[in-house]
C-alpha cells in the first residue's frame, strides 16, 4: 500500500510518499480502505513543529479520514466487511470528560488517515451518514466534533457568535441554526458573508471594517449579549466583550498565530465562563452524527485533490483561505 509521510517541523516539503506492506488487524481492530481524508488547521501545526501534542517521528499525517471496512480481525463484534466508516480523532476517549489517558491521537501520537490502508480499533469508528458521501464524511472527526461540542448546551432561542469562516466556524453556523439558534458571525469578505448567511447565518458582521464586532453583537442583542461565542482566534478580550453575564466562550484554538494579551479582571467582570474545547468523544461524535443524519446537513466542501497530489493539496489550505473543507480523495 501507500502512504504519506511527514516530519514534524520540516514542513509541507517534507511530505513524502512511500510504498509498504499492507497493515493485517490485530484483536479487536479492522482493517480500513481508505477513500477520502479531509484538512484541518491542526495538520499545518503538525507539520511546522508547532502542535501542542506530542507527534510521532516518521508520522502518517491526517487525523480525518473516512473509508470501507475490508477486513475483521479476532474479536470484532459490530463491525462488518463492507461498512462504511469514520475514525475519531482521539481512540480511547469514548464518552465522558477529556482525560491524559485520552491524548494519543491520529496523525499525531498515533499514525493517521493519509494512507490507501489503515489499522484502527473497532471502538475508533462510527458509521457514516448515510446520506453523505466519503468526502463529506472525511470533514467531520475534528472541526465537527469540536463544533458540536462548543455548543454543548445551547438552546433554541439562544445566540449564538462565530468567528470567520474556517472548518469549525462553518460547522458552528450550520449546527447552531439546527439548533434554533439566534447566530451572529463575523467575517472580512462580502462574498464569504453571503455565504455563511445561506448556511444559516442571521446576521453578519464585517470585522474588518467593524473591528469592534463586541459592541455590534450587543447592540443586535439588545445590550445583553451573545449565550455563546465560539472563538477560534483566541482573542479572549473582544470575545468575553460580546459574551452575555454568565455565557461561555468556547475556546478552540489560535488560528491567527498571534496571542493577543489578556487581563482576567476582564473575565471576573463578565461573569462568563471559558471552556477549552479539545474536539470531542465519541459519544459527542455519535450524537452528533445523529443530528446530521435526521437533519439531512451536509459540510461545505471547497474543492477536492487526488491522493498523489497531497502536497498541492496542503499548499492550497495553507494558502488560499477556502471557505469549506479541502479534501484529498484516496481510493
Amino acid at each position: 500500500m501507500r502512504s504519506w509521510r511527514a516530519i514534524s517541523g520540516a514542513g509541507i516539503d517534507g511530505l513524502t510518499l512511500r510504498e509498504t506492506p499492507a497493515p493485517v488487524p490485530g484483536p479487536g481492530e479492522v482493517l480500513v480502505a481508505v477513500r477520502a481524508v479531509s484538512l484541518s488547521f491542526r495538520e499545518l501545526l503538525v507539520l511546522r513543529g508547532t502542535y501542542v501534542l506530542p507527534v510521532k517521528p516518521d508520522l502518517v499525517p491526517v487525523s480525518d479520514g473516512a473509508g470501507e471496512v475490508v477486513a475483521l480481525g479476532p474479536g470484532v463484534q459490530r463491525t462488518r466487511v463492507g461498512d462504511r466508516v469514520i475514525a475519531g480523532l482521539f481512540p480511547s476517549w469514548l464518552d465522558g470528560p477529556f482525560g491524559p489517558e485520552h491524548l494519543p491521537q491520529l496523525g499525531g501520537s498515533l499514525d493517521g488517515m493519509l494512507a490507501e490502508l489503515v489499522v484502527l480499533p473497532e471502538s475508533a469508528l462510527v458509521p457514516v451518514p448515510q446520506h453523505l458521501s466519503f468526502a463529506e464524511a472525511a470533514t467531520l472527526p475534528c472541526a465537527a466534533v469540536t463544533a458540536w461540542n462548543a455548543l454543548s448546551g445551547v438552546h433554541a432561542g439562544d445566540t449564538v457568535v462565530t468567528l470567520g469562516t474556517g472548518g469549525v466556524s462553518l460547522f458552528a453556523v450550520q449546527f447552531a441554526e439546527l439548533l434554533g439558534a439566534q447566530v451572529l458571525a463575523t467575517t472580512s469578505a462580502h462574498d464569504k458573508a453571503q455565504r455563511l448567511k445561506a448556511l444559516g447565518a442571521h446576521e453578519v458582521l464585517n470585522h474588518r471594517t467593524t473591528p469592534d464586532w463586541p459592541a455590534e453583537v450587543r447592540k443586535s442583542t439588545g445590550g445583553r449579549g451573545a449565550d455563546r461565542v465560539v472563538d477560534v482566534v483566541g482573542d479572549l478580550s473582544r470575545s468575553l466583550r460580546a459574551v452575555a453575564v454568565s455565557g461561555q466562550v468556547a475556546l478552540v484554538g489560535f488560528v491567527g498565530g498571534d496571542v493577543p494579551a489578556f487581563d482576567p479582571r476582564v473575565l471576573f467582570g463578565t461573569g462568563a465562563s471559558v471552556r477549552s474545547i479539545a474536539v470531542g468523544s465519541q459519544a459527542q461524535f455519535q450524537a452528533m452524527n445523529r443530528a446530521i443524519e435526521v437533519n439531512r446537513l451536509r459540510p461545505v466542501v471547497d474543492r477536492e485533490f487526488a491522493f498523489e497530489d497531497a502536497v498541492q493539496a496542503f499548499r492550497y489550505y495553507e494558502d488560499e483561505q477556502p471557505l469549506g473543507k479541502v479534501v484529498i480523495m484516496v481510493g
